[in-house]
């Protein structure tokens, strides 16, 4: 039987009102998710891995997307030029797709131009709910954390301090923002989840150019995934809280890995070819941390033209775990503090997951199932 999901009843995740429009209002939580950093760049720029041995399910080509992003490091890593995804696919052609923001994955998942993605829970959730369950599945877990608030130490020193300052969020309604809406109702302040103002003055700004508005003293902090943190500490801010602390074993879902349904029906043995390389590429970056992050990091080179500084790569890589486990009840909670925000509708996740490859893959390579904790197949 599948692992136990880690409860989530604790009081950290305990029901608490935000002020929110009283208008219905709509899905926004396909924005940038986890996964708005880095520049875009044509895939038809990049190096082709190339396809060796017999095609599987006589399939010439198998479009993947992610972003120039830590977070996916998975995908960094294993789609490059003679990397495992790539090997396990034999001679069906890994053609890779690179996006800034989750509703442009989602859109080329719906309209047949994309087949499986490395996404941030939030879009996942959404094109899950717009398509009324019916064009996307989470086949797998890809990363955990790397999602942490960091703040001026001049300004703000403790946790407290954070009432009635200027905190930054990637987007209205991404993953961050949520989870930082979540985390400020928990503390008994008020915030209209709209426009972000009250006890503490949300921000929304885009990762990219976090670290000059806090150089300029426009924001006081913010709450960032990897590696716009570390960017933050390396101009002298303070981590004053990691969000993984706030989590059963300090665990929650940042990436995962999606599927459209017509291509998980028509090509198995391909999604689990992918899923193999998948794993086999975690596995190896948790064998091999140091190359991996060098691997990672000349990924990004290769998309958005520059390597991170050791200062920014260094904490940032530590702080990401790579992971198979979808951590399906970590998604669950999410959704549910979008809904306590009034930035999502109550949604039916019931089917999201598929993880019946995947738990195939594990179990041929001595691990143990992953559970979807009652939303979907495993």
């Amino acid at each position: 039987m599948p692992s136990a999901a880690p409860s989530v009843t604790g009081p950290r995740f305990r029901r608490r009102r935000l002020i929110a429009a009283a208008a219905a209002v709509p899905l926004l939580l396909g924005a940038l998710g986890a996964c708005g950093y880095g520049s875009q760049k044509n895939d038809s720029d990049r190096a082709v891995p190339a396809a060796k041995g017999e095609k599987i399910d006589g399939l010439d080509k198998v479009r993947i997307g992610y972003f120039a992003n830590l977070t996916h490091a998975t995908a960094l890593v294993g789609l490059k030029e003679g990397g495992l995804i790539q090997k396990e696919l034999g001679g069906t052609r890994i053609q890779p797709f690179t996006f800034n923001a989750g509703p442009s994955e989602i859109e080329a998942l719906n309209a047949g131009s994309l087949d499986i993605g490395w996404i941030g829970p939030s879009p996942a959730i959404n094109g899950y709910v717009k398509s009324h369950g019916e064009n996307l599945k989470i086949i797998s877990g890809s990363a955990s954390g790397g999602v942490k608030l960091v703040v001026n130490p001049d300004k703000i020193k403790s946790l407290d301090d954070v009432k009635g300052k200027k905190i930054a969020t990637p987007q209205h309604g991404n993953t961050q923002d949520v989870a930082f809406l979540n985390w400020i109702a928990e503390q008994g302040w008020d915030v209209d989840a709209q426009s972000g103002k009250g006890d503490v003055s949300v921000v929304r700004t885009d990762n990219k150019i976090t670290p000059d508005a806090y150089k300029s003293g426009a924001i006081d902090g913010a709450w960032v995934p990897e590696p716009t943190a570390s960017k933050l500490v390396a101009e002298g801010g303070k981590v004053l809280l990691d969000e993984a602390t706030l989590w059963p074993n300090e665990k929650f879902v940042i990436t995962n890995v999606i599927v459209r349904q017509g291509f998980l029906e028509k090509h198995p043995d391909v999604v689990e070819a992918v899923l193999r390389g998948s794993v086999k590429t975690n596995q190896w970056i948790k064998d091999n941390p140091d190359r991996a992050k060098q691997e990672a990091n000349a990924a990004l080179e290769d998309l958005s033209g520059k390597p991170l500084p050791a200062e920014v790569i260094d904490p940032a890589w530590k702080s990401i775990e790579v992971i198979d486990d979808p951590l399906a009840a970590t998604l669950d909670t999410e959704a549910e503090h979008a809904v306590q925000a009034g930035l999502l509708e109550e949604p039916d996740l019931k089917g999201i997951y598929d993880l019946r490859p995947l738990n195939k893959v594990l179990k041929a390579e001595g691990k143990p199932p992953v559970s979807a904790a009652g939303l979907g197949e495993q």
